[in-house]
């Protein structure tokens, strides 16, 4: 089982990422242990979606990182795009 999730900060930024266990990868993100989220948290989980193998995970990972920040991106996971997008 695997997990693929978005994480927002509080400056609006997002995240994508995939990991096999969500609770600790969401805290290795606030922690400072990713160094692309290190210095730009805290950080909050918006998004997520439970896949049943790593490969699907990886998979599903893509489909929002293609979408850039654009309105496939929003209406993926689920949340209004901000004025002006």
């Amino acid at each position: 089982m695997a997990w693929v999730y978005v994480i927002q900060n509080s400056e609006g930024r997002f995240y994508i990422g995939m990991t096999t266990d969500l609770e600790e990868r969401l805290l290795d993100h606030n922690n400072g242990v990713s160094n692309w989220t290190k210095h730009r948290g805290p950080w909050k989980l918006i998004w997520s979606q439970k896949c049943s193998s790593v490969g699907e995970a990886r998979k599903l990972e893509s489909r929002p990182k293609r979408q850039g920040r654009g309105s496939g991106f929003y209406r993926m996971i689920g949340i209004t795009p901000p004025s002006g997008s």
